[in-house]
């Protein structure tokens, strides 16, 4: 992982999580317990605070960043897919943000949402719980139900409970002695 300090801003990784080593993390990052970073993922922290719950993994590629009065806030047990970009908004715990969907200044999503592939959340744009959110511009499709929320559990705490603890142990790099 390359870790950079952004004059007093200096990220925090909890010692259960796991960061891979092509992440990039910058400025006033907080990871909770047992969250994991995945490659290539960029975490820059310049001007206000990202804050990673525990057990919440940011996948391959994934972008999150921060503006003057707009900190990045993810709660517990969230999926943050490949390639997303959240840009100074507030995740819910138990939700899951599909694959290159993009989330924009001062948007709320709630609890045990699923923001589907693609979507593009506008600025401001606050999302009530359990809410199925597609298209561009983003809107809720319908409510998950029991079933649907039981899935996201799952996939999240396979993150958390099968790969990050995989990783951390067992990951090492072929081309380094």
């Amino acid at each position: 992982m390359t870790l950079y300090r952004l004059g007093d801003r200096v990220p925090t990784i909890h010692a259960s999580a796991f960061v891979a080593d092509t992440a990039t993390i910058v400025g006033y990052v907080r990871l909770g317990a047992d969250s994991s970073v995945w490659f290539g993922a960029i975490l820059r922290g310049d001007t206000e605070p990202i804050v990673v719950g525990a057990g919440t993994n940011i996948q391959d590629g994934a972008v999150l960043h921060t503006d003057a009065g707009c900190p990045l806030t993810i709660a517990a047990h969230v999926t943050v897919g490949h390639q997303a970009v959240l840009h100074g908004c507030t995740i819910d715990e138990g939700s899951l943000i599909g694959i290159q969907a993009v989330v924009l200044d001062g948007a709320v999503i709630g609890r045990q949402c699923l923001v589907g592939a693609g979507a593009v959340v506008t600025a401001g744009k606050v999302f009530p719980e359990r809410s199925l959110i597609l298209g561009a511009p983003a809107k809720v499709a319908r409510t998950l139900t029991d079933e649907d929320v039981a899935r996201l559990r799952t996939n999240i705490g396979f993150y958390a409970e099968v790969r990050r603890p995989m990783y951390k142990a067992a990951l090492h790099r072929m081309d380094q002695a």
